[in-house]
């Protein structure tokens, strides 16, 4: 499954055996230290979709992480 998720709403929707596992398609490119994150529940970056596919690293490869 994909398509919004974040931390909360993915676990209960697994515990939930609604499905086995998600995906976090934007949250991964905004926050590649997205396990981590999770773990330490740290605030998460917003991603900047205007930027998504470029051509450069601007909004794509340039997320601060933890």
């Amino acid at each position: 499954m994909c398509g919004g998720y974040d931390y909360d709403r993915a676990n209960q929707t697994i515990e939930q055996g609604l499905a086995d596992a998600v995906a976090f398609g934007q949250l991964y490119i905004a926050n590649p230290d997205l396990v981590e994150r999770f773990a330490a529940h740290a605030p998460l970056n917003k991603a900047y979709v205007s930027t998504f596919y470029g051509g450069d690293a601007k909004g794509y490869t340039d997320y601060p992480t933890l």
